[in-house]
């Protein structure tokens, strides 16, 4: 199975971008959508309405959102994989700029809006610099100046990433992008874990614990099963 693991700000073209990877790809290969947010998530419905693919959400309620996703993702790829998925896609919540989403496999993307300021880039820390690839959207929203600048400025904030620029509702330019998920390396679940650092604190994933799934951590736990606003506590 092909993991895709997409980030971004609120409002950034997130899933506009992840049905225009549905919509060429679903003929391809079975797919898998899963979306983490916080107190109400409508993606999958939208998803699974308009292309009939298998979706699930998760809102972790009091939780940052990043820490929850550590804690369910390894549920959520136990269950792609079950139903058969050959790509799953995991959309975050896009709300904690410090937290990075992204895994040691896999394809990390993060979503720039081109409106959202050329300094966007440099604000985001990990998000941007632990991706493999950024994709600009709503570029027909700004001049191609503002477009050259804010594209430097990722380049300085990650010279190696990938870059990629589109207006997300239409689908422009992306064939690079369809071409790079399909030649992607399929995931080792067993093996899985993030790709940087999360934010130091007093729980297991924010003093440095890196290992996906609840069962791999201790103190305020959540499970994928588990009601929103559930929280179990494990360890002494």
């Amino acid at each position: 199975m092909k993991l895709l693991v997409i980030a971004g700000p609120p409002s950034s073209g997130k899933t506009s971008l992840v049905k225009q990877i549905v919509k060429k790809m679903k003929n391809e290969m079975k797919i898998a959508f899963f979306k983490i947010d916080v107190v109400k998530a409508f993606e999958d419905i939208e998803l699974n309405k308009e292309f009939g693919i298998l979706t699930r959400k998760f809102c972790s309620g009091d939780l940052c959102p990043d820490h929850a996703g550590v804690m369910v993702l390894g549920d959520a790829v136990e269950w792609a994989e079950k139903n058969g998925a050959e790509l799953f896609i995991v959309e975050s919540a896009g709300l904690c700029l410090r937290c990075s989403p992204y895994l040691n496999q896999g394809l990390g993307i993060i979503v720039l809006s081109s409106i959202a300021g050329i300094h966007a880039p440099e604000k985001m820390g990990s998000m941007v610099t632990l991706a493999d690839i950024a994709v600009v959207t709503k570029i027909d929203l700004v001049s191609q100046a503002e477009r050259e600048v804010l594209v430097q400025k990722i380049k300085e904030t990650h010279s190696s990433l990938i870059l990629m620029e589109t207006n997300a509702l239409q689908g422009t330019s992306l064939h690079r992008l369809y071409e790079i998920i399909r030649n992607s390396d399929d995931i080792d679940a067993e093996t899985l874990s993030l790709k940087g650092n999360p934010p130091l604190g007093t729980c297991t994933i924010c003093v440095g614990k890196k290992e996906i799934g609840w069962k791999h951590h201790f103190g305020v736990i959540q499970k994928l099963d588990g009601q929103t606003g559930e929280y179990l506590y494990r360890g002494e």
